[in-house]
């Protein structure tokens, strides 16, 4: 029996891409039920690096993974790490993975990266603005150190590859890393300026507000698990742990999570693998850094915020069940050892681990699909919180069937 829809569109997934997504089907006076099965903001968007990285237009590896791999395997504190337990399991993944480095399709993800990326800081100064909180975030740009002269040659290609596909880049030399960051070791022979850039001082806090804003267009709120559903001629049916719930379309961005449920109402089995990322949170660390820094040979960024620093990095693939590694986050501090030219203080110091949404293209799904009863919103990698703001408003397009992406590259059909 097909079910009058109670719900004009339900969103499923409540971190920063859902939120975003639902607040701008809001204001285009669409009544939206979100749902989750945590508290909006509790999955990987609570605990991300806070850095809106325009400049990262790159795919998330490159050909030097296979000279890496045994090392993933053998190092489990590595800034790249594969469990050998699941590497039967990974190896689809990481196939496809391999294939896409081929120079046509590695092209299209740096062009399809590149298009989101910059859109997102105009984006994000716009939807900040609507709800008044512009403060939350501090366009003052980002900094890539680095540590050793035999570095010096990666940074000069890394500079020029950037330059090549128009990311604004600045060559500091040490002399100017001392002056805008004083408290980080003199020994640094200096690195990469990314004026376009800048980091977000409390990101839970961001997404509380968002979902604040949205509450206030209309969105209701229901924590519950959706298993799966079904299409029929009325819309979408889910079935959750709370009941079913009928609606005209839906909206999947549950991140990591995401492949079960477009399975279920697509027929469409996604590559969705999950990059593993840890954060340690420094809360005795306050005006270290002005703005956020990665380190180019210890491969972590460091994030200046109101709860103090941030230390964040690394990628585990292990899969949705294993439980985290929180040694993996306590890496990050020995990593900060030597950067500044006094040892960070771990004092009343916290881990956290959260799952990355990763396809082997490293772009995600943003489409409409089955004649416009579901949308697709999921798979950002490291770069949820960096495009959150401009794939709500091509989601927004694409519900009203306005068109969305101008390009191909995010379409669920291109697997």
């Amino acid at each position: 029996m097909e079910h009058t829809p109670a719900n004009d569109i339900v969103v499923v997934g409540a971190g920063i891409i859902g939120v975003a997504c639902a607040l701008q089907l809001a204001r285009q006076g669409r009544q939206v039920l979100l749902v989750d099965r945590q508290l909006p903001g509790q999955g990987a968007s609570w605990g991300n690096a806070g850095h809106l990285a325009t400049e990262q237009v790159f795919p998330i590896a490159d050909l030097s993974i296979l000279k890496r791999l045994p090392r993933m395997l053998l190092d489990p504190m590595g800034p790249l790490r594969l469990d050998w337990k699941y590497l039967p399991k990974a190896m689809p993944w990481f196939t496809r993975l391999l294939l896409n480095l081929r120079p046509a399709p590695f092209q299209r993800s740096v062009a399809g990266i590149r298009a989101l990326n910059e859109a997102s800081l105009a984006a994000w100064q716009q939807l900040l603005g609507s709800i008044g909180r512009s403060d939350l975030f501090h366009q003052d740009g980002s900094l890539l150190v680095f540590e050793r002269p035999e570095s010096s040659e990666a940074l000069a290609a890394l500079r020029s590859r950037m330059q090549q596909q128009a990311v604004p880049v600045e060559l500091w030399s040490a002399r100017q890393v001392q002056a805008a960051a004083p408290q980080l070791n003199p020994s640094l022979l200096g690195g990469l300026f990314f004026p376009s850039t800048g980091h977000f001082i409390d990101p839970y806090r961001v997404l509380c507000e968002l979902f604040e804003a949205a509450q206030a267009e209309g969105v209701r709120f229901m924590q519950a698990q959706v298993d799966s559903g079904r299409l029929h001629s009325a819309g979408v049916t889910l079935a959750s742990n709370c009941g079913a719930l009928h609606a005209r379309q839906v909206l999947l961005s549950c991140g990591a999570h995401s492949a079960h449920l477009t399975a279920a109402l697509t027929g469409k089995q996604v590559p969705l693998d999950t990059e593993r990322g840890y954060h340690l949170m420094l809360p005795a660390e306050h005006q270290r850094l002005p703005f956020a820094v990665t380190s180019l040979e210890r491969k972590f960024i460091m994030t200046p915020m109101t709860g103090g620093l941030r230390l964040a990095g690394t990628v585990e693939f292990a899969g949705l069940q294993a439980p985290p590694s929180m040694q993996r986050a306590w890496q990050l501090h020995r990593l900060s050892k030597g950067l500044f030219r006094e040892d960070l203080s771990t004092e009343g110091a916290s881990p956290w681990m959260g799952m990355r949404p990763s396809l082997p293209d490293s772009l995600p799904v943003i489409d409409r699909v089955c004649e416009g009863r579901v949308l697709l919103a999921f798979g950002h990698q490291h770069l949820g919180l960096t495009q959150a703001a401009v794939t709500a408003q091509w989601v927004g397009r694409l519900a009203e069937a306005l068109g969305g992406p101008e390009t191909r590259a995010y379409r669920l059909d291109r697997f």
